[in-house]
Parts: C-alpha cells; structure tokens; sequence
C-alpha cells in the first residue's frame, strides 16, 4: 500500500489541526494511510492547544503506513514553519511551498500515491515572493517541472450530492462573457470527461449550464448561450462526448435534475460553487484535473478565525484523503 502525501497547509491556518483530527478518527472514518509534511513542532503545539492527544513519529514516506495505526506520520520541513493560530507570517512561507514541493516530488517517485492539500493563504505567499496566482497553478508549474510538458488544471468541486466544474474562477464577473469561448468550454469539457473516466473508472455524462438567465431565451436575454455555448456543446457531442445545453441553471440543480447528469459545468465560479456548498458545506472536495496526478483539498479555506480554538471540523479534509484513495485505487487498477 502507498500513502497519501498530506501538506500542513498554512500553519497559522486550520489546516494542523485538521491533520491531528483526522489521524485521531481514522478508524472511525476508514482512512487509509498518510502521511502529514509538517513542522513537528507547530503540530505538537497544535494538538495541545486543541486539546488532542496524538502521538507523532517524524519518519520518511516509505515508513508511514508501517507507522500509521500507532502513530501519525510526519516528514519533517526543512524550513521552519511556525506562525500562532490566526496570526500568519510571511516568515512561515518557505515551509508552506517546501510542503507542497515535496508532496508532488513524492507522487513522481512513487512514495505517495496521492496529493491532499490543506488550505494556504495566497495573501501570505506573495508577501514572500510567491509569483503563481494559486495553488492551483502551483501545481501545474511543479507537473511541468517534472514532466516537460505543459499542463491545463481544471477544477471539480466534488460532493455525494453534486459534482461541478467552474469554466472560469477567480476572475471578476464583469470579465466572465469576454473569457468565456468556445475553445475554453470545449477543453474544459474535454478534461473533464478524460480524467474523470481516469479516476472514477466510467465516462460522465455531463451538462452544461447557462450563462444568462433562461440560458439566453434563445438569444433574447444575451447572445452567449446561442453563439458560444450551444456550439461548443455541438462540437463535444460530434466528438462522442456526452454532454447537454447549455441548460437554464435556475432549475439545473434541484434533486431529480441531478439525477441526469453525474458533473455540471458552468461558466462562473459562484453559479458552480453555491449549490454545491449548499448541499455538501462540510464535505465537499476540491480536485484538480488536468494533472499527472491526483490531488484533492478540503473545499475550504485556512479560517485563521477559528484556528487554534478546537472548532474547526475535519469533515471535508477526510472526504478529500478518503476520495483521493479512491481514485489512487481506481487509477492504479
């Protein structure tokens, strides 16, 4: 068995602590083997401010699921990464990056079957030089430092209830009809549908949700949906890909629509991301498709309000190492 490679995400941040709780209810969740690169230290220190009794061994990757049932593994940072809970320091940075870093290098040689990522604060990153735009393209640069080959991530938002794919994300609303092409849509889609047969082991069936209300009224509240979406959604189905819309997204995520379709794509982030927060907040998975390997994250962020004071809950980070396993699992056969 390989483990997952988990990084320690913001150590000012939830993500320690969610670490510790999720070693702690391991057999209560049926978590498969890990292993957390972190700052010993800062865990140590975690765990007594939250209250959790867990005992730690700093080890290699290779040892951790010989380890795990007795003792959370850690692989120790080389840089030091330490900042109180909800304080973050752009002095921590080098470890939060150094995490990462090592995390991928672990799945390109074999030592992690997995990335799981916990959350970072891109805010804290740029104070310290950091040049990429996210975590995200992070990764993408460090696929393309070990393979030579450009890469296209694409982000799911995965929960039981829904699955979706946001075409554009974090660009402003104003933006979105001016980004949104055909070529954009069908590359998503194509990603999509590709690595989704990949990891989940079948082809999706997809649709496509509208950009202006009513998906347009046929042109008559916007022109995007006829001259953008209905074309590329054209061309898919000609390539054999099974895709529909572009759908009116007022009435595209109640439970017997859902049914349709196993993952929906929509052209702006917030028109993804609400519903699926509203079915699944606590324990949906952010994935990253479009990758040489498989990396999941809690689909949250670093709550430095919360940090250190024993409330956050481990619920999306074990539904994102218990779907990475899974994918692993399903890759791997």
């Amino acid at each position: 068995m390989i483990p997952l490679a988990l990084t320690q995400g913001d150590p000012a941040g939830i993500g320690p602590e969610l670490a510790l709780h999720a070693w702690a209810g391991r057999s209560a969740s049926a978590l498969p083997p890990f292993f957390v690169l972190a700052d010993p230290g800062l865990l140590a220190e975690r765990a007594a401010a939250v209250g959790l009794d867990v005992p730690m061994r700093e080890t290699t990757p290779d040892q951790a699921v010989s380890i795990f049932d007795r003792a959370l593994p850690v692989v120790p940072l080389e840089n030091s990464s330490r900042a109180a809970p909800g304080l973050p320091d752009p002095a921590s940075a080098g470890g939060t990056i150094e995490a990462i870093e090592r995390a991928v290098a672990a799945v390109f040689d074999g030592t992690a079957s997995a990335v799981v990522t916990n959350p970072i604060a891109k805010s804290v990153l740029y104070a310290a030089g950091f040049t990429h735009p996210g975590h995200t393209e992070f990764l993408g640069a460090l696929a393309e430092r070990h393979t030579g080959r450009p890469v296209r991530p694409v982000m799911l938002i995965w929960s039981e209830p829904l699955a979706v794919v946001p075409i554009t994300i974090h660009v402003p609303l104003a933006q979105v009809a001016g980004l949104l092409t055909r070529d954009l849509v069908t590359e998503t889609a194509r990603i999509t549908q590709r690595d989704w047969m990949k990891r989940f082991g079948a082809s999706p069936r997809m649709v496509l949700a509208g950009l202006n209300p009513h998906a347009g009224e046929s042109g008559t509240i916007g022109r995007e949906d006829e001259e953008v979406l209905r074309p590329a959604v054209e061309a898919l189905r000609a390539e054999g890909l099974d895709i529909r819309g572009p759908l009116p997204a007022d009435t595209l995520f109640h439970e017997r629509a859902r049914a349709g379709y196993d993952v929906a794509l929509c052209p702006y982030h917030d028109q993804a991301l609400i519903p699926v927060k509203t079915l699944a907040f606590d324990d949906g998975v952010n994935v990253t498709l479009g990758l040489p390997f498989i990396r999941t994250s809690p689909d949250h962020g670093t709550a430095f309000d919360i940090a250190g004071r024993g409330t956050a809950k481990p619920d999306s980070l074990i539904a994102a190492l218990r779907l990475a396993a899974r994918m692993a699992e399903r890759s791997a056969g």
